[in-house]
C-alpha cells in the first residue's frame, strides 16, 4: 500500500505467535508448520469506549500464545521520532528505553531453539557504512532467528548483496525497499520459503 502525504508518520505494529521451535519449522523440517501460528496485525485505535480495558499477555498481546510458542511484537519506528521495539517473550530485546535503537535497521539475532537472544545492534543505513551490516548477517547459522525493525530510513546505503540476503532469509519485500519506508519482518537462515512474518509500508514516491 502507498502513503500519501510528505512525512506521514507511520508506525507498523507487529505481534505474533512464534513456535520455541521455529528455526526448525522455518527449515521445513516439520512440514508446512505456519499454520499452528497466531499472526496479527494491528495499530493504535483513537475510539473512546467505556468497556473494562482488554487484558493483556505477553509483549501487550490481546491474547494468550499456545503453550510452546513464542510470544513477539515488532514495531517499526515513526519516520524519526519514535523509536521502534523489539519484543520477546515480554523481554524488550530493543527499544529506545534501553537506548540500543537507532536510524536505519534494529536487528536481533535470536537462538530459534531456545529463544534466547544472541545479539542485537543498529545500522544506520543513511550515513552509516553497509560493510558493518554485511558482516552482521553474513555468518549467520542456519535456525537464527532474524527480527527487524526500521526507524526512519532503512534503505538508502542497501546494495544489492544485502537485499539478496534478507530474501534468503525469507523477505519479499527487501528488494523493493526505499527511503522512509516502514518495514517490519521476522525470518530465519535457512528457510525454504517465504515468511509470512513481514509487512512493508511505503512511503510516497516521486
Amino acid at each position: 500500500m502507498r502513503v500519501a502525504g510528505p512525512l506521514r508518520i507511520v508506525v507498523l505494529i507487529f505481534t505474533a505467535g512464534l513456535t520455541w521451535i521455529m528455526g526448525s519449522i522455518l527449515l521445513g523440517t516439520h512440514g508446512s508448520g505456519f499454520s499452528r501460528l497466531q499472526q496479527l496485525f494491528s495499530s493504535p485505535e483513537n475510539a473512546v469506549t467505556t468497556e473494562p480495558r482488554a487484558r493483556k499477555y505477553k509483549c501487550g498481546l490481546p491474547q494468550p500464545c499456545p503453550e510452546q510458542h513464542l510470544a513477539f511484537r515488532v514495531v517499526s519506528g515513526a519516520a524519526n521520532v519514535i523509536g521502534p521495539k523489539i519484543c520477546l517473550e515480554d523481554k524488550m530485546l530493543m527499544s529506545s528505553v534501553k537506548d540500543n535503537v537507532g536510524r536505519g535497521l534494529n536487528i536481533a539475532l535470536v537462538n530459534g531453539v531456545n529463544g534466547e537472544l544472541l545479539e542485537a545492534r543498529s545500522f544506520d543505513m543513511w550515513a552509516g557504512d553497509v560493510n558493518d551490516l554485511l558482516k552482521f548477517i553474513r555468518p549467520l547459522h542456519e535456525g537464527t532467528l532474524v527480527f527487524v525493525a526500521s526507524y526512519d530510513d532503512p534503505a538508502t546505503k542497501m546494495n544489492d548483496e544485502t537485499r539478496k540476503i534478507f530474501s534468503e532469509l525469507g523477505s519479499t519485500n527487501a528488494k523493493e525497499l526505499a527511503f522512509r519506508d516502514s518495514w517490519v519482518f521476522v525470518g530465519a537462515k535457512g528457510v525454504q520459503d517465504k515468511s509470512p512474518f513481514e509487512q512493508l509500508i511505503l512511503q510516497m514516491r516521486n
